[in-house]
């Protein structure tokens, strides 16, 4: 049963919404990782004085040729092939006309029947099983101008254009409508910036518009074989916002259905505020455009000798690494994952282990100290103040009994406060480890003689209480007495 809420959509019950089926495919823009931009030498450095990184060439100026920048298409081939695409030998640019403000020249240069790429795939986590979402293609193209309002809604608004981004180099990477949920759609996002990452085609950085997702949605009834119509959301700019807006005009689209009406094929925008999609405009087919080849450009030739001396350069990528770590480390496949979330995060796990770290303590250390205190700390790994060789040294000494694990985690906590390395914290503060027999007893016996009333307890078959003493113990020692040897002293004095 469908219901009109105040704002227009129409809401239906989980019943119905369970009967459909969402097709989702994603159409992502990667910024590529270059110092000039796509067809001339103005720099692509972000958050520079508006209109500062112009030129005849991205202002789209009358008589002024463009120049393919050869380290876009690199990256953009080395992106083709961590996505198991086939690189075409010969691909071509294309006009795609039309008049916006911020497109300067009047048409984007894009590629449209000779895509750099086609036909490959990503695999990716969700709900505990692997899915394979395939990609139909990556081309090349500029991006195109930033447009900025302001004064909108408290006064008169504003509009700019600011045309440092327009020519900026980027790969858009199209998917199959391979997707059936928002989460889906979240974590193939999330596995195509990881490789972006890691490959270092990006930065990635969605705050500056580095990496931008227009989503295809449609809905269908579950067991049909035919698509529905969809809708296009432009311009997605975080995770969440992908996922919130999918839920959105999921429903929207089903109650629509329910209602008796008819999905229109359009462009629509997330709307942050509201909360809701809003239609753009209709939406636009290939003939819109009027593609036609790109005069002022050679087509792009990549024969095999450039192709593989590319794929030659390319790093160990996320699920390679993911299995030699649980294979060659002996790692779970959920501390796996977790290392070898960032190239950054691995490197440094790696580093650890080589200086002599066992590698399940390593990853132990690092998964719920290090990155701990790096997020309270608002750091990277990259700024972390304990170094590798640092960590495995403190780790050497708690495997060792020199120190306990729980002083191991106050040392390390100094050690990141400081920078100061293990031994000398321990020395300066001495943390080392107590594991005098004769010390340890006196300890014990203090503790159960102060309390007679749990000893009492203990003997009459109340073996919990034993870890009372175990802790008053330990809070005796300052957390410095050696935990085996306390149990056993304990065990021996309470019977």
């Amino acid at each position: 049963m469908a219901k009109l809420t105040q704002e227009g959509l129409v809401t239906v019950s989980p019943e119905v919404m369970a009967s459909y089926e969402p097709v989702i495919g994603l159409e992502v823009h990667v910024q590529l990782k270059t110092l000039t931009k796509a067809f001339c030498s103005c720099s692509t450095r972000f958050g520079d004085p508006p209109n500062s990184n112009t030129c005849p060439v991205c202002l789209g100026l009358p008589g002024a040729l463009p120049v393919l920048n050869k380290r876009a298409v690199e990256l953009a081939i080395r992106a083709a092939l961590a996505l198991h695409l086939r690189v075409q030998e010969f691909s071509r640019f294309a006009r795609k006309n039309y008049f916006y403000p911020d497109l300067p020249k009047g048409y984007q240069i894009s590629m449209y029947e000779l895509p750099l790429a086609t036909a490959g795939h990503l695999e990716i986590e969700h709900d505990g099983e692997t899915k394979r979402i395939g990609i139909t293609r990556l081309h090349l193209e500029d991006d195109a101008a930033k447009n900025l309002h302001e004064g909108f809604p408290d006064s008169a608004e504003k509009s700019y254009v600011d045309y440092n981004r327009g020519g900026t180099p980027l790969a858009e990477i199209v998917s199959e409508p391979d997707l059936r949920s928002p989460t889906q759609a979240h974590a193939y996002l999330t596995a195509l910036k990881e490789v972006m990452l890691y490959t270092e085609v990006s930065d990635c950085n969605m705050e500056e518009g580095s990496l931008r997702c227009d989503a295809n949605i449609s809905v269908r009834r579950r067991g049909s074989e035919k698509f529905g119509t969809k809708a296009e959301v432009k311009n997605l700019n975080s995770f969440r916002y992908l996922q919130r807006a999918l839920e959105y005009e999921i429903e929207r689209q089903i109650g629509i259905l329910e209602s008796g009406g008819k999905i229109l094929q359009e462009t629509r925008l997330w709307n942050v505020a509201a909360g809701r999609t809003e239609s753009m405009r209709s939406k636009e087919f290939a003939h819109d455009y009027r593609y036609f080849p790109e005069p002022d450009l050679l087509p792009v030739r990549v024969g095999a000798a450039w192709r593989d001396e590319i794929a030659r350069a390319m790093p160990e990528l996320p699920e390679a690494k993911r299995q030699r770590f649980v294979r060659d480390y002996g790692i779970t496949a959920y501390d796996a994952g977790v290392l070898a979330s960032t190239r950054e995060l691995a490197d440094y796990f790696e580093k650890v282990v080589g200086a002599r770290a066992p590698a399940k303590s390593a990853a132990n250390w690092i998964q719920v100290e290090l990155l701990r205190q790096l997020k309270d700390a608002q750091k990277e790994i990259t700024e972390s103040p304990v170094p590798p060789a640092a960590l495995a040294a403190l780790v050497a000494k708690v495997e060792s009994g020199e120190i306990n694990a729980a002083t191991g985690k106050k040392v390390f906590a100094r050690m990141f406060e400081t920078g100061k390395p293990a031994a000398e914290i321990i020395a300066a503060e001495g943390f080392a480890q107590v594991s005098d027999a004769g010390e340890i007893e006196r300890w014990c016996r203090e503790v159960v003689e102060k309390n007679p009333d749990n000893l009492a307890k203990y003997r009459a078959g109340n073996e919990g209480v034993f870890k009372f003493f175990v802790g008053q113990v330990m809070r005796a020692s300052r957390g410095q007495a050696n935990p085996q040897t306390v149990n056993d002293t304990l065990k021996r004095l309470l019977s």
